[in-house]
């Protein structure tokens, strides 16, 4: 890629860059750019006290096959005297059935030594121009929104929202666990059983999960693109953690825990998280998530973890937000998504 500068009247919707020598947007230059991007996204994520954070090596591989997005035309890099100091993307997805919508998703990182001096405002306005530019050709008919989610701890973030004209939507919370030692066992369903993840179940896990989670809140349609970002993240030591529930042939519902092992390391803590919590409509209302939330406690304490994390929508229509309480998780923090009809 050339890296070559945004042009200006595409990258700002109106007005111009902050008066800041040596301030500049251009394209993304890959790999190249991929260390120093990250290191601004872990910094934004540790002044905010978010609880994430990515190695370079996960950083190059999510961009290198990155969903709904060109890196070429729909990434902006923000540097200062050619050093890197912001970057940001816009996505593009199509929502479900039921909820209809092109969905622009604008995500931007600006380093917290470089906030509040109108970078992150400009970067805002380049970023839903090259939003702008590619629902251009989408001309079906469908609404087209443009949505910030934020940790409500991302201050700046949420101000930068508000201006632009976008409104809360929805709301999220991270739920913890403070001890994995005095769960009870709990009995899976009749007739269910849980067998270590192959190689060639992989497609029917994700299937599963593509199709238990077709009527929550604000899901796009998948891709093989996604698929492919699933599948590099179900090695043989990641899956060994998960928790998959069969009914003959079928795979009833899941629970793939894992361990951020940088983000353990960052924050001093021995944590794992219970994600991707879900079960198919037959087997709802049965039991079958809490049994395999259960039993995903064993492993993790097996690998050292003392507390457990996970994340919910608060407006979740199963209920899970009072099933995670039952089973002793309280919420932590809150993350909002704002949204905005694309004008």
């Amino acid at each position: 890629m050339t890296g070559d500068a945004v042009p200006s009247a595409d990258a700002i919707a109106s007005g111009s860059l902050p008066a800041i020598d040596g301030l500049a947007f251009r394209h993304l230059r890959a790999p190249g750019d991929y260390a120093a991007m990250n290191a601004v996204a872990n910094r934004v994520r540790a002044a905010d006290g978010e609880l994430y954070v990515t190695t370079d090596t996960e950083f190059a591989a999510y961009y290198e096959a990155l969903p709904h997005c060109d890196p070429a035309t729909d990434l902006i890099v923000v540097t200062v005297a050619e050093a890197i100091v912001g970057y940001g993307r816009a996505t593009s997805e199509q929502l479900r059935a039921g909820d209809r919508a092109h969905l622009h998703q604008v995500i931007g990182f600006i380093d917290p030594d470089w906030r509040r001096r109108g970078i992150g405002w400009a970067l805002q306005l380049a970023l839903e121009a090259r939003a702008r530019a590619i629902a251009a050709n989408e001309v079906d008919g469908i609404p087209i929104r443009l949505r910030i989610e934020c940790e409500d701890v991302a201050k700046g973030t949420a101000a930068i929202a508000e201006r632009a004209g976008y409104r809360a939507v929805r709301y999220w919370y991270t739920m913890r666990r403070p001890t994995l030692d005095d769960q009870d066992d709990r009995a899976l369903p009749p007739g269910l059983e849980v067998r270590p993840v192959e190689p060639d179940q992989l497609r029917a896990i994700w299937d599963a999960e593509v199709e238990a989670v077709q009527d929550h809140w604000g899901n796009s349609e998948t891709s093989e693109e996604d698929y492919q970002e699933f599948l590099r993240h179900a090695d043989p030591q990641a899956t060994s953690l998960w928790r998959i529930a069969w009914d003959g042939d079928q795979v009833a519902g899941q629970v793939r825990s894992y361990i951020d092992a940088e983000l353990n390391q960052r924050d001093g803590v021995q944590r794992g998280w219970v994600e991707n919590i879900t079960v198919r409509p037959p087997w709802r209302r049965r039991g079958l998530a809490s049994a395999l939330i259960a039993a995903s406690f064993p492993l993790l304490r097996a690998r050292g973890m003392t507390e457990a994390l996970l994340g919910v929508d608060s407006e979740n229509p199963s209920g899970a937000l009072g099933l995670y309480r039952s089973m002793g998780f309280e919420p932590i923090a809150r993350a909002t998504t704002w949204e905005k009809p694309l004008e």
